[in-house]
């Protein structure tokens, strides 16, 4: 992970930018991890579960598409008299 402070992040955006497309940026104050600097297919990879169906299936970079159903089921109402 490429670790950079918060003034080479203000002063360079752009190259932080460039940076995340490779992986997470860490970006610190003080000598200490404040943020984290990722691009958007990579935290919608973490975020996961927020993606709709159609997002997913939209995705180039996903192969495969795990889809949980419920189980179908049947209800049945017995015998109804309409007489």
């Amino acid at each position: 992970m490429k670790t950079i402070t918060s003034r080479e992040a203000n002063q360079d955006f752009s190259r932080a930018k460039r940076a995340a497309k490779a992986g997470p940026v860490l970006i610190t104050e003080r000598g200490r991890p404040a943020n984290v600097l990722l691009s958007y297919g990579e935290y919608r990879r973490l975020a996961g579960k927020s993606r709709s169906i159609l997002e997913r299936l939209a995705d180039p970079n996903s192969e495969h598409v795990e889809l949980d159903l419920p189980d179908r089921t049947v209800e049945t109402f017995g015998h109804i008299d309409l007489g």
